[in-house]
């Protein structure tokens, strides 16, 4: 897993709200028994034909959508199944960093396994991020906030919150595993106390 520190891009944005699981990565590519190439299929109802071809006009086939690793989403990201495959399919797509008004509590997990960043901001930061499209921003996970340029040099904060275990756990690049194994001197130490 890559390490999350600071991060500054373009960002996308589908305003769709309730965005689920099943739109993230739909039920018929999670047969597979590796998470590589789970990028292709991001999205793959909303952006592709019957025959697998891009659909004209999609803001996620256009160019861009590969050089943005920041999506901002309408309110309520990552709803419904608890599938470990989406945040996957966001990161091979090319996304680190996913920011919304609501984050489900299970793909906010599942991401902070993986190395995806969910951001949560509120309402009427949403509301100005939407309308930013294609602009850059920068996500700060050592400071977590997300700031905003404008063409004047102004910059805005806005702060995020984010659970302690996982903020450290991306920080460093860690997985869940690989934190454990750091500590397996420790906890073998623990073990053979009397």
């Amino acid at each position: 897993m890559r390490a999350f520190t600071k991060l500054t891009g373009p960002i996308l944005v589908l305003e769709q709200e309730n965005i689920d699981t099943d739109q993230i990565i739909p039920a018929r590519y999670l047969t597979a028994i590796s998470f590589d190439g789970m990028g292709e299929h991001a999205f793959a109802d909303w952006r592709l034909d019957d025959a697998g071809d891009p659909l004209p006009g999609h803001v996620l086939n256009e160019p861009r959508a590969r050089h943005s690793p920041i999506l901002v989403s309408g309110h309520n990201f990552g709803c419904g199944s608890s599938r470990e495959h989406a945040p996957h399919a966001l990161l091979g797509f090319g996304f680190r960093v996913v920011i919304s008004s609501q984050i489900a509590d299970i793909f906010r997990s599942n991401s902070h396994n993986v190395g995806l960043l969910p951001v949560v901001l509120d309402a009427a930061q949403l509301t100005r991020l939407l309308q930013m499209d294609g602009e850059e921003i920068t996500v700060d996970l050592e400071q977590c906030c997300v700031t905003l340029r404008a063409a004047d040099g102004a910059e805005q904060h806005w702060a995020f919150t984010i659970d302690p275990f996982a903020r450290h756990c991306l920080l460093r690049g860690l997985d869940r595993f690989d934190f454990i194994h750091q500590a397996e001197e420790a906890i073998e130490a623990y073990e053979e106390r009397p």
